[in-house]
């Protein structure tokens, strides 16, 4: 087996805002009502993403822009280097879509990082995802179950990390062997008596693995 892997949450952990909150502010102002009654627990979170994400109306080229105007932790691209450079292996685990999360990566210089969510493309004006139910990671919520994939990487590593920030990051919670939560997720957390470790942010992450000498 393999030794370490960190497993990233993107939206609201890597990324300081959610795409989705990006497209209700700039071209989705009628979508507030839709979160309201997503957030209330009477809509799933694959089909609140799906109507939001099929609701932009801009060609690619704005959609892009759009995507890289969205700001990311100002540690995190030197965390991921510093994660691989020390023989542990960097995933991102999202309940959004791919299709943002490449265009991130790719303007940030972040390379060698596989990412799991749901696969995400660009087709008349809109963002649109390819749901598969028959794939292992399927998801009836959140398109894709983020404690399988925890668990199957359980499977290749002996130790996993896993950061996250909001209600979809609790059940991967439970399957990592060391969880850090920011924002929503540390109260969630302490609801259901799952352990993790309080952070801000991906300085506090990177200084905790250094004092208990999981990074140098």
């Amino acid at each position: 087996m393999k030794k370490w892997a960190f497993v990233s949450d993107f939206d609201g952990t890597i990324s300081k805002k959610d795409f989705y909150h990006l497209v209700l502010e700039k071209y989705f102002h009628e979508g507030a009502a839709l979160y309201t009654k997503w957030k209330a627990g009477e809509m799933k979170d694959i089909d609140f993403l799906t109507t939001v994400f099929s609701s932009i109306h801009q060609d690619e080229t704005q959609i892009i822009e759009d995507i890289h105007s969205l700001e990311i932790d100002e540690h995190v691209t030197a965390f991921i280097r510093k994660v691989q450079a020390q023989g542990g292996d960097f995933y991102i685990l999202s309940a959004g879509t791919d299709y943002y999360i490449h265009h991130i990566l790719q303007k940030h210089g972040i390379t060698d990082v596989k990412v799991y969510s749901n696969e995400g493309y660009y087709q008349d004006n809109n963002v649109h995802m390819n749901i598969d139910p028959d794939h292992p990671h399927y998801s009836e919520r959140y398109g894709i179950d983020k404690s399988k994939v925890v668990a199957e990487l359980k499977e290749e590593y002996v130790t996993i990390y896993f950061a996250g920030d909001s209600e979809p990051d609790s059940h991967p919670a439970e399957v990592a062997d060391v969880t850090f939560a920011m924002g929503a997720l540390q109260s969630i957390l302490e609801e259901r008596g799952t352990p993790f470790i309080k952070v801000n942010d991906f300085h506090d992450i990177d200084r905790y693995l250094t004092e208990a000498d999981a990074l140098k």
